[in-house]
């Protein structure tokens, strides 16, 4: 018994030390991986469908699968980011050069101050606001090129990735449902449990796809539309600028939508910048306010400060696909707690605080709930079941 009890000890050691070692061998494409496993959910069902169409045939229906990936996502996705680059970069040309000429000419700046109508509130810090106007321009020129670097740098940085991504994706489609089971069996929690934490990782990670999909077309698709018609040049990119921007609840857009109406305002377009304001504001704006809720917020059970904050985080943390890695691992975290709190509601000690905002629902309440609502609809299978007329069940050969 002793010399079991070690030997497990000392598989437990070395099974720990060779996934570490595993885990920093595969660290740089942990990421890849993570989207391909999103993906792959995503469109598995596609994946599926042409599997049963072709016979049983696993490798040429994810074959397919990707090519039809590559086809309808990734090449007008790659289009449409080689236009906003090189409006990105006309942008920066035309741009720079103007606002340096603009700080350069004498009294450009004074003339512009004086037009605002607390022009004598700022009149002590002139001096001042012409070198900061200086700085931004030379941080403005640097931020251009760098711009220009890092483009040139993650297109073929982008480029590597996405191969990493399809590859990944292929053995996926045909193997990814055994890498799951494994990986189910291996995590010690009854099935319940396990469930309960599969069921909330889904349900977040289409909750997040779909909800930042459409709320990011539809408010950067509108006020790109909105910059147009005002005459903003580029607005293409300063569409798809908007559309990547939208992961940020409650901020988004607005980003870029601001200081435009601000443009145009102090370029005497004072009636364009109010009605390209009021429309972003209006309509872009109530985008955010009605979808995002009804989208993200109900499918994935968050408080709307756990999505902001796990969003950002994720967004600083992983990078762009930040926006989905966030939430998922706030769910995750929640339902964890969750899980805790029912397994130990024996043990975790009552409170007297009640608060006044709403009402509370502890774990064991919701799973309770939940359970009972799952056997309702059981029941309400099997009466449907048993409804059937006599015909079919004198068919059935169990009978």
């Amino acid at each position: 018994m002793q010399q079991r009890t070690v030997n497990r000890g000392v598989l437990i050691l070395v099974l720990v030390l060779i996934s570490a070692i595993f885990f920093k061998v595969v660290q740089p494409f942990v990421q890849a991986v993570f989207i391909a496993a999103l993906f792959a959910a995503l469109f598995h069902p596609l994946y599926r469908w042409l599997r049963n169409i072709m016979g049983g045939r696993a490798t040429l229906a994810s074959l397919t699968t990707l090519l039809i990936i590559i086809f309808f996502v990734v090449t007008p996705l790659s289009i449409v980011f080689s236009i906003v680059v090189s409006q990105a970069a006309d942008l920066a040309d035309r741009t720079v050069p103007t606002i340096q000429q603009f700080i350069s000419t004498p009294g450009a700046v004074s003339e512009l101050l004086s037009t605002l109508p607390f022009y004598e509130t700022l009149q002590p810090y002139r001096s001042m606001l012409l070198n900061v106007a200086g700085d931004f321009s030379r941080s403005l020129s640097g931020w251009a090129v760098d711009m220009a670097q890092s483009f040139t740098r993650g297109t073929i940085s982008s480029a590597l990735s996405l191969l990493i991504i399809l590859y990944t994706m292929f053995f996926l489609f045909i193997d990814g449902d055994r890498f799951l089971y494994y990986l189910l069996y291996y995590i010690p929690l009854n099935d319940d449990d396990e469930k309960k934490l599969l069921e909330r990782f889904i349900s977040v990670t289409r909750a997040t796809l779909k909800g930042t999909a459409v709320i990011g077309i539809l408010q950067g698709g509108l006020a790109g539309l909105a910059l147009n018609f005002a005459g903003i040049p580029s607005s293409l990119f300063w569409a798809v600028t908007m559309m990547f921007l939208s992961v940020v609840p409650g901020v988004g857009g607005a980003i870029v939508w601001i200081p435009a109406t601000l443009y145009l305002f102090f370029t005497g377009q004072q009636v364009t910048a109010i009605v390209v304001g009021l429309f972003c504001v209006l309509v872009v704006g109530a985008i955010d306010n009605l979808l995002r809720p009804k989208l993200v917020g109900n499918d994935t059970q968050l408080h709307e400060l756990m999505i902001f904050f796990s969003t950002l985080g994720g967004l600083l943390l992983f990078g762009f696909m930040g926006f989905i890695i966030g939430p998922i691992v706030a769910a995750l975290f929640v339902t964890v707690w969750e899980l805790y709190g029912y397994e130990f509601s024996r043990w975790l000690p009552t409170t007297a605080f009640r608060p006044e905002s709403g009402k509370v629902v502890l774990p064991h309440e919701r799973f309770t709930r939940n359970t009972n609502a799952e056997q309702r609809r059981k029941v309400d299978r099997n009466q449907v079941d048993t409804d059937q007329p006599t015909s079919h069940a004198k068919d059935d050969p169990k009978d």
